[in-house]
């Protein structure tokens, strides 16, 4: 068991679940194969199985998850490959940004209330689209929970890089840009990691959502939340 708890098992185990995960999903590229959520399936029930806590998990498998941040600072790499058609296009597409992170916003908050939730709950929901730390930062700001924005956050990601592209797909959205931006914009950088590889204006524009939407939502959700409530107490 000691073994077993170790951080060179951890990480190699780890990094071989996800591996082998990528290898299923190329062979059988149905959803439920998605590489993050099979992998996280798997790790999930390895620890239960062996009864570590996450808690030393997360900590011995930090060697990861640093990469995480380079990851996203690599994405910029694309993007600059593409700045000329940005520029070109800016006025679209500060407009799409615009209304995908009001929307986003709101629409959670409305469906939230209207299911029952408390206010702490859907306070917490605001910035479910945005990166980890923005979005713990802006819930904390509006008084709602950050360690439940915190898993929210992931599933949302998860949930985008799995039905994400095939859902656009399904509405007749195929164009690289109008995907990758959206795929950034709602699954931030889980999201942008599976569809970045696509091509370099999938990658390019799912960056350029995914920045724009942190900077976006950390600008609105404390300005139109206190009228969202408003709003809502109205109607209750």
């Amino acid at each position: 068991m000691e073994f077993l708890n170790s951080i060179s098992f951890l990480v190699a185990f780890t990094m071989i679940v996800f591996i082998l995960a990528k290898l299923i999903y190329q062979k059988y590229p149905i959803f439920i194969f998605n590489p993050v959520f099979l992998s996280m399936g798997v790790c999930i029930g390895f620890l239960l199985m062996t009864n570590i806590p996450y808690s030393d998990y997360s900590a011995k498998t930090k060697f990861i998850s640093f990469w995480l941040n380079p990851s996203v600072v690599a994405l910029a790499i694309p993007f600059y490959l593409q700045l000329e058609r940005i520029k070109r296009d800016w006025k679209r597409i500060l407009s799409a940004m615009v209304l995908g992170s009001l929307s986003g916003i709101i629409s959670v908050v409305l469906i939230a209330f209207l299911c029952g939730a408390s206010k702490q709950v859907y306070l917490s929901l605001a910035a479910k689209s945005v990166t980890t730390p923005i979005a713990m930062g802006v819930t904390e700001a509006l008084g709602g929970i950050p360690a439940l924005t915190a898993g929210i956050v992931v599933a949302v990601g998860i949930l985008g890089a799995i039905v994400g592209e095939a859902f656009m797909n399904l509405l007749g959205v195929t164009n690289a840009k109008s995907q990758g931006m959206a795929i950034g914009t709602a699954s931030h950088a889980l999201g942008t990691a599976k569809i970045a590889p696509k091509s370099e204006q999938h990658g390019a524009y799912s960056a350029l959502g995914l920045a724009m939407n942190g900077v976006l939502t950390a600008i609105f959700a404390p300005i139109i939340m206190p009228w969202i409530e408003k709003l809502l107490e109205l109607i209750s």
